[in-house]
């Protein structure tokens, strides 16, 4: 299986794109949008994101995880092997969490390039191409590197922020709802919310924050869109604090 993790959208022609390499280079194996819509050119609430969704991969599969606002300048392209999973992408910290979470990485730089390698769509012409390859149980085509020469040990293990909105206006933080205390108390936009077990513990119109099914910590609203209620957007901060007994 490969697995797309990208901000390339889906309508216009990029996901399409490298699909269609996908597909030319490795028939048969499957490839599931996982986020088409992630953060755009913005890798650091991306990672949060991805680590949270990484599981998504089976053992063996492949992530191919392009959000790169820096193609086509001296980032390294990148193959990492991370607990029995494979990741293709940049060098701009987008799997620092994954990296970070697992008991178990190998990096590797990619040598490879193709004939024809454009300036600005990576994705389509070295990733996909690469990622294709390891699916169908290829070498890394690249050398090994130390992974710590692409960590990014300044990035805080959760994000205080809002890393994504979905279709319905839930706003995910990258902040694991397991490090966070049951009753706590989230700040969002200078509005207090606080915690719920799922959408219909509280009143329709009424904001809460909950785990969601993938370990993150979630502002929502029932029956609503918490962007809209709330005011929230990617990158916003969030915190928290202690509920009242």
């Amino acid at each position: 299986m490969i697995v797309l993790f990208t901000d390339f959208g889906l309508s216009g022609p990029y996901t399409g794109q490298v699909k269609a390499v996908l597909a030319g280079r490795a028939p048969g194996v499957p490839v599931i949008d996982l986020f088409a819509d992630a953060p755009a050119f913005r890798p650091y609430p991306c990672a949060y994101l991805l680590a949270a969704y990484c599981v998504a991969v089976p053992q063996g599969g492949v992530l191919l995880g392009v959000v790169d606002p820096g193609v086509g300048t001296d980032r390294l392209p990148l193959a990492l092997r991370a607990d029995g999973r494979w990741y293709v992408g940049p060098d701009n910290g987008l799997f620092e969490l994954v990296m970070r979470r697992a008991d178990s990485v190998e990096a590797w730089a990619i040598d490879w390039r193709p004939e024809r390698l454009s300036a600005s769509f990576h994705g389509r012409d070295l990733f996909a191409p690469v990622a294709a390859g390891l699916a169908l149980g290829g070498p890394v085509p690249g050398t090994p590197v130390p992974a710590e020469r692409v960590r990014r040990p300044d990035w805080p293990d959760d994000l205080a922020q809002i890393v994504y909105i979905d279709v319905y206006g839930n706003a995910m933080t990258g902040l694991r709802a397991s490090t966070l205390p049951a009753d706590a108390v989230l700040t969002a936009a200078g509005r207090p919310v606080l915690p719920a077990r799922t959408f219909g513990a509280v009143p329709p119109g009424e904001a809460f924050w909950y785990a969601n099914s993938n370990g993150l910590a979630e502002i929502a609203v029932n029956r609503g869109r918490a962007d809209a209620v709330l005011g929230l957007s990617v990158g916003d901060p969030v915190s928290w604090s202690p509920g009242q007994a």
